[in-house]
C-alpha cells in the first residue's frame, strides 16, 4: 500500500467524521467550543468564586487560566471517550483483510485535532479581550504541542480500542478514568497547589507537563523545554505501546467482530 493511498484515505475518513459529526446539526461548530466554554463557567464559579482556588495560587486571571486548559482538554475528552466504539462502529470495514485499520483510529484523532486548531481563534479572542496577546513563541509552541497531543492520544485511542473489542467493559471504565484523569491534571487548579505528598500524581500523569505547557504558551508565551521534554516522552512512550498492542491484537479483530 503506497504512502499516497494511505494519506487519501485518512484524509476521506476525516472528512467523513467531520460530515457525520455536523449531520443534522443546527448549531455545528459552535457545540465545539460550547461544552469547554460552559465548562469554564462552570468551573470559574465553582472554583473561582465559591472555593477561591486562584486567590491561593496567585493566579491573575483565572477566565483565561481555564481557557488555555480546558480547550486542549477537549480534545483528549472528545478521542479517548469515543475510542472504545472506533472498531465496533466501522466493523464492515475492519472486516476487510487490506484495510489499514490504524486509519479508523488517525481519522478519529485528526477530526478532534482540527476542531481543537479551530477554536485557537476563540482563545485569542479572550486574549484580546483581557488585554493579553500571542508572542512569537506561539509559532513554534503551538505545532510542537499539536504534534506531542497527537502522539498521547493516537497511543490511547489505539490501546482502548483494540483491548475493548476483547473486553467491552472497558468503555465504561473509560469514562470513569477519563473523568479520574481530568481532576488529577492540573487543569482548573495550578500544580503548586498540590500537597507536597500527593505531588507524585502530578509527575507520573502522563497529561500534566503537556497541559502545563500548554497553559504556559497561551498565558505567558513561554516554553519550558524541560516540562515539553517530558511532554514528548510521554506522548512517545504512549504511542509506541499503543501501536504494540494494536500489531498484537489486530489479526483477531474480524474474528471477535
Amino acid at each position: 500500500m503506497s504512502l499516497e493511498y494511505y494519506r487519501d484515505l485518512v484524509v476521506v475518513l476525516t472528512q467523513k467524521e467531520i460530515k457525520v459529526r455536523y449531520k443534522s446539526s443546527l448549531l455545528g461548530y459552535i457545540w465545539s467550543v460550547a461544552h469547554p466554554l460552559f465548562l469554564t463557567v462552570i468551573f470559574y464559579f465553582a472554583f473561582g468564586i465559591v472555593m477561591r482556588v486562584p486567590k491561593s495560587a496567585m493566579i491573575e486571571n483565572y477566565t483565561l487560566f481555564l481557557i488555555a486548559g480546558l480547550f486542549p482538554w477537549q480534545w483528549v475528552m472528545n478521542s479517548v471517550n469515543i475510542a472504545p466504539l472506533l472498531f465496533l462502529g466501522n466493523s464492515s470495514l475492519i472486516k476487510k483483510t487490506n484495510f489499514p485499520r490504524e486509519a479508523v483510529i488517525l481519522a478519529d484523532v485528526f477530526n478532534n485535532m482540527v476542531h481543537f486548531i479551530l477554536s485557537i481563534p476563540v482563545i485569542l479572542a479572550f486574549m484580546f479581550f483581557f488585554g493579553e496577546y500571542p508572542t512569537w513563541s506561539w509559532i513554534y509552541g503551538l505545532p510542537i504541542l499539536i504534534l506531542i497531543q497527537f502522539f498521547l492520544v493516537c497511543g490511547l485511542a489505539l490501546t482502548i480500542a483494540s483491548i475493548n473489542l476483547f473486553f467491552r467493559d472497558l468503555e465504561r471504565i473509560v469514562n470513569l478514568l477519563t473523568m479520574a484523569l481530568f481532576y488529577a491534571t492540573p487543569i482548573f487548579y495550578h500544580e503548586s497547589q498540590v500537597p507536597k505528598e500527593y505531588q507524585f500524581i502530578i509527575k507520573y500523569n502522563p497529561f500534566s507537563p503537556l497541559l502545563i505547557s500548554w497553559r504556559n504558551l497561551f498565558l505567558t508565551g513561554t516554553i519550558d523545554w524541560i516540562m515539553m521534554l517530558n511532554a514528548l516522552i510521554f506522548g512517545l512512550v504512549i504511542f509506541i505501546i499503543g501501536y504494540y498492542i494494536f500489531r498484537a491484537l489486530r489479526w483477531r479483530f474480524a474474528e471477535v467482530l
